[in-house]
């Protein structure tokens, strides 16, 4: 299936903003569905939003509902996550996933998935 490579994670304080990145190649697919999830240490992967394949339905956890924004350009195969407002329970390693068949809150029912980029947030 897909290959997923994300990048924009780093470190900021607590206020600040990231854009993620998530690459897609070699799909066979033009349009697709995208989520993110999140990981802490200790916890288990977290939904934390997706977007349908026309870029029209979008849906949040509601700990990042209003701070963070998805969106998805189909023609460059690039799906972003807009984080603003950041605070220490942002803190995870953020993992791009693509081509779901269920539930998009459910990690299971994604298909595809990246290498993680690091997200930490100072106090």
């Amino acid at each position: 299936q897909a290959q997923l490579v994300e990048s924009g994670g780093g470190l900021v304080q607590t206020g600040g903003s990231l854009r993620l990145s998530c690459v897609r190649s070699g799909g066979t697919s033009s349009t697709y569905e995208m989520g993110w999830f999140r990981q802490a240490p200790g916890k288990e992967r977290e939904f934390v939003a997706g977007i349908d394949r026309t870029n029209v339905i979008t849906h949040y956890t509601n700990s990042v509902e209003g701070r963070f924004t998805i969106s998805k350009d189909n023609a460059e195969n690039t799906g972003y996550l807009q984080m603003n407002r950041l605070t220490p329970e942002d803190t995870a390693v953020y993992y791009c996933t693509a081509d779901a068949t269920g539930s998009w809150t459910a990690s299971s029912s994604w298909n595809d998935w990246g290498q993680g980029t690091q997200v930490t947030v100072s106090s």
